[in-house]
């Protein structure tokens, strides 16, 4: 229970000396829980999406824990780590500095740019006329081109 509807209840209870479920249906103490509790479930909501837009990138990051954790559980202990084991750790390793430092995107907030997009037929030398942005794990986005010509 969010802090907004336990601050309303308390205060409630306090001022009714304990008693906060003895309310009607149409006072205020009842309108201002009701308030409460729908200002946390807008905060909830919020707070719920904004997670679920940071989920494709941290998914596409981890997709690879699963079966690391698998292949690491099945080696024996005292036994090197198989090939396998190694390449997923590479690759998970790799995922996790490209998400740190930032993913390459086509720029998805310019109209013009959405357009090239819609009209792009698959070369790799089209590319270079849409607009790209690289996009860090702490939100920050910024402009950039590809492919990339050492550090931008």
């Amino acid at each position: 229970m969010p802090s907004t509807l336990q601050k309303a209840r308390k205060h409630i209870a306090k001022k009714r000396n304990g008693h906060d479920l003895a309310l009607h249906e149409f006072s205020r103490d009842s309108k201002r829980l009701h308030k409460a509790s729908i200002r946390d479930q807008k905060l909830e909501k919020l707070h719920a999406s904004r997670n679920k837009k940071e989920q494709p990138m941290r998914r596409f990051v981890h997709q690879y824990d699963e079966e690391y954790a698998e292949v690491k559980k099945t080696r024996r202990p005292g036994r090197p780590a198989s090939p396998k084991e190694d390449l997923l750790k590479q690759r998970i390793a790799n995922l996790e500095e490209e998400y740190r430092i930032g993913f390459y995107l086509p720029d998805l907030m310019n109209e013009s740019n959405t357009l090239l997009l819609d009209r792009w037929e698959g070369s790799w030398s089209y590319l270079t006329s849409v607009a790209w942005v690289k996009i860090t794990s702490d939100g920050t986005i910024k402009n950039s081109s590809f492919p990339p010509k050492g550090s931008s």
